[in-house]
């Protein structure tokens, strides 16, 4: 296995980094929720994507840089991003029926 870090501590700002972007997600995710505009909930289909394509980066981000899935052999990182679009639409099929 090679280390595809150039410099010592780039390591770490990927994961500061990552973890940053992950953070912003979920605070915007918490953020769309229709509570926070209106009295009463009703269920949004915009909404509802938007949160699972971002649910989708996140996942993308944790697997990627916090379980090191960047430093696998190219199939697999692509047959993981398959099985991962493969889901989202899936699960964004389940939802509207």
């Amino acid at each position: 296995m090679t280390d595809t870090t150039t410099t010592p501590g780039s390591g770490i700002r990927v994961i500061t980094w990552t973890w940053a972007v992950l953070t912003a997600i979920t605070v915007g995710s918490w953020w769309l929720a229709p509570a926070h505009f209106t009295e009463t909930v009703a269920p949004s289909t915009a909404i509802t994507v938007l949160v699972l394509a971002l649910t989708l980066v996140k996942v993308h981000l944790i697997v990627r840089n916090f379980m090191e899935v960047h430093t696998a052999p190219r199939w697999l990182r692509r047959s993981l991003a398959a099985w991962l679009i493969l889901l989202f639409a899936v699960v964004f099929a389940i939802y509207l029926v």
